[in-house]
């Protein structure tokens, strides 16, 4: 049996208090980046923006760096491994941040106590140690 790919984009966003906005989707437990699979043709950015708009209601917005792209066991998909291009966002726009499509809840997750909520494997494994690398958390 092999293991399937799955191909997304994400988003890093921190707020003023060094807080990371995480998401989980309905019917699930863990909380992971908002961000999603691209389009066909679709630009990595371009997959954001839509993405952060269909879940959030919100665009990413001002300066937005590549941190990278990581691999880990997919949160919820089983036999599945997810390669996610992971950019930080300074800020976004909109009026407040909105659950719609497939999102149930966000949270504002402190880096330091990151073990206080269930995480994605991509998240907890590879996002927040390179996060804390590259912002000297």
């Amino acid at each position: 049996m092999s293991t399937a790919l799955i191909r997304v984009v994400a988003g890093c966003l921190l707020d003023d208090r060094r807080r990371l906005l995480v998401v989980r989707k309905r019917n699930t437990e863990r909380f992971m980046l908002p961000g999603g699979k691209p389009d066909a043709g679709e630009s990595p950015l371009t997959t954001l923006a839509r993405e952060w708009q269909e879940e959030l209601g919100v665009q990413p917005a001002g300066a937005i760096e590549l941190l990278g792209t990581f691999d880990a066991a997919a949160a919820n998909e089983a036999d599945s491994q997810v390669s996610a291009t992971v950019f930080c966002v300074e800020r976004m726009t909109g009026e407040e941040i909105n659950c719609t499509a497939e999102i149930e809840e966000f949270r504002w997750l402190t880096l330091e106590h990151s073990d206080s909520l269930a995480l994605a494997p991509l998240l907890e494994t590879r996002v927040i140690p390179a996060l804390k690398a590259a912002r000297s958390l």
